[in-house]
């Protein structure tokens, strides 16, 4: 760019250069040694808690690396899919999610008519993770057996498969219930 275009792009615009007052220099000098003078309320307890809040910052900071470590120490070293390898333990989590999300659907659905069914479903997942708990203990003796780790993914399976069958029964008795149904003539 040539010196022409730069003055021409500044030379519509119009810019505040006044000078301040005379006196403003003075004025703020004053002003800022006036604050200065004036403790700030809570600075002396604020002085105080500082440091305090400093070291328990630290003390959670070091409890929380140490929970992690010690949690990732006790899973590699735990007889369950999650020790065996990273896919593994991607598995593992996938599925215990989404059986915890089944079953809160279940328990948010449950209703008088549908109790029994309920409680026959968690009657059955309770078998379901006795076994689990069996195989977890045939793992570690097997040492890391691939038809064992395939049935504790097929236990899983068979979990959700089993949440799954509720939820559709549970929607069913819900639809059986609607009053729209009762006005339908066969």
């Amino acid at each position: 760019m040539k010196y022409k275009d730069i003055d021409e792009l500044f030379e519509g615009l119009d810019f505040d250069v006044a000078e301040p007052a005379s006196g403003h220099e003075d004025r703020f000098l004053q002003r800022l040694k006036e604050k200065q003078k004036k403790p700030a309320p809570g600075g002396k307890l604020r002085m105080l808690w500082s440091p305090i809040a400093a070291v328990a910052a630290g003390l959670v900071l070091i409890i929380l690396i140490g929970g992690n470590l010690m949690g990732s120490y006790s899973l590699t070293n735990s007889a369950d899919l999650a020790g065996i390898s990273p896919e593994m333990k991607e598995t593992h989590q996938f599925y215990t999610s989404l059986i915890t999300t089944e079953l809160a659907k279940i328990e948010e659905a449950k209703t008088p008519e549908t109790e029994a069914l309920v409680n026959d479903a968690l009657a059955q997942l309770e078998k379901l993770d006795n076994d689990y708990e069996k195989l977890k203990k045939d793992l570690k003796t097997s040492g890391q057996d691939k038809r064992v780790i395939f049935a504790m993914v097929s236990n899983l399976q068979q979990r959700i498969d089993l949440l799954n069958n509720v939820l559709t029964h549970i929607e069913n008795i819900k639809e059986l219930k609607n009053p729209n149904n009762e006005n339908n003539i066969i």
